[in-house]
């Protein structure tokens, strides 16, 4: 079975290959002046360099990303989204086009690690009332046979400002038996690398801007891939998380399968937020990773409340901050760890005897969660678990 760094290497090698230099990733954690909580995706450092900064290391590049999205928590469990998870990437910085991208792209997917063309599918940008068909990337697929899906939405990479473009997008089938329907209509179709056409900047009244220097911006979800290279059928099951799913259930028997993902994501992902020098706090990124953490003791303590993140290997610990090339310790890491624990524990037994005053009712109305949050500091989500709601 293909390991995660044998991946790695198979991706950088690859476009090391073809005149590509390595920066290193960043910290989950933006330079001072960003406004952007976390890093979310691995173009999100180069960004200046994607607007035409020149950069340091040439107009190619590759590197390797380990990125922070809450986005999807709620969907984190299933057998693809993780909290903090690892992207691959590989820019033009102005070099070659779109189409140079993606022939890349399907020569590395096939070659490289193996996977049928008979199981892939790409999407395209179709095309709105504002920009037409994103055709340089419809008429690559058209030469290479792969089966092509034109979308709108879906094939438009934008914020609400800044760095825009068409992009396309790579799926690999997860299914069994014969690949069948479109990645829009069957989700066994699993999206794993996404290349972006930087070809605007969009301003805040909403206007297009080309870019003097286009580039192209790709980024490839680590996990999901090993998940496709090793057969596995989700990203839990791939050797990363592999001494989370064995280890938790010895710990804390009872728990469903859901719950041990949860519990190895939410529980890694704050080592590697605390590993980047975030403490739990009320506000800004303290306050994510405090949520993560208090998801997480939730989570734990459902069916039985006497659980404790203290029973946790310092292996477990230490091995993700190794994975991640932080020189946080442990031991620290674990100390933290467990005053979040004490400090959520007495907010509970709090929140409990506030709840139990005879002025609330069976329903608590939005009065209620405004005085129990203004008066007691409260929030919703603790209410809401106090009450099993």
């Amino acid at each position: 079975m293909i390991t995660t760094d044998q991946t790695v290497r198979t991706f950088l090698d690859f476009f090391r290959d073809r005149g590509h230099r390595f920066t290193p990733g960043d910290s989950l954690v933006p330079p001072p002046g960003d406004p952007v909580l976390f890093t979310t995706s691995g173009m999100h450092p180069l960004t200046p360099y994607l607007r035409g900064r020149p950069h340091p290391l040439g107009r190619r590049l590759t590197n390797l990303q380990r990125c922070l999205r809450t986005t999807d928590l709620d969907e984190v469990g299933d057998d693809t989204h993780l909290t903090v998870f690892e992207m691959l990437g590989s820019w033009s910085l102005g070099d070659y086009d779109g189409s140079r991208s993606l022939r890349w792209g399907l020569e590395l997917l096939r070659d490289g690690f193996g996977i049928d063309p008979g199981r892939m599918h790409v999407t395209v940008f179709g095309g709105d009332d504002e920009v037409g068909p994103d055709h340089e990337s419809w008429d690559t697929w058209g030469e290479l046979g792969l089966p092509v899906e034109p979308t709108t939405r879906e094939n438009w990479w934008s914020g609400p400002t800044g760095l825009c473009g068409p992009d396309s997008e790579f799926f690999v089938w997860t299914g069994a038996g014969t690949p069948c329907g479109t990645p829009t209509t069957d989700d066994r179709w699993l999206e794993v690398w996404n290349h972006v056409m930087m070809r605007y900047v969009r301003h805040s009244d909403g206007s297009l801007e080309p870019l003097e220097r286009p580039g192209v911006d790709t980024g490839l979800g680590l996990e999901r891939l090993v998940r496709v290279l090793g057969h596995s059928d989700s990203v839990y099951g791939i050797d990363l998380f592999r001494p989370w799913v064995r280890t938790l259930p010895r710990l804390w028997d009872t728990l469903d399968e859901r719950s041990v993902r949860v519990l190895s994501d939410h529980v890694r992902s704050s080592i590697v937020i605390l590993g980047d020098g975030v403490v739990p706090s009320p506000t800004r990124r303290g306050h994510i990773l405090r949520r993560l953490l208090r998801r997480t003791l939730t989570t734990l303590w459902r069916d039985d409340p006497t659980r404790t993140l203290s029973d946790l290997p310092v292996e477990l610990i230490g091995g993700t901050l190794d994975h991640f090339g932080q020189s946080m310790r442990p031991d620290d890491v674990r100390t933290l760890l467990l005053k979040e624990e004490r400090g959520f524990e007495l907010l509970l037994r709090r929140g409990r005897k506030v709840l139990s005053h005879s002025r609330f009712g069976e329903q608590l109305t939005e009065d209620d969660y405004r005085y129990l949050h203004d008066t007691h500091g409260l929030p919703r989500e603790l209410v809401t678990y106090l009450n099993g709601e």
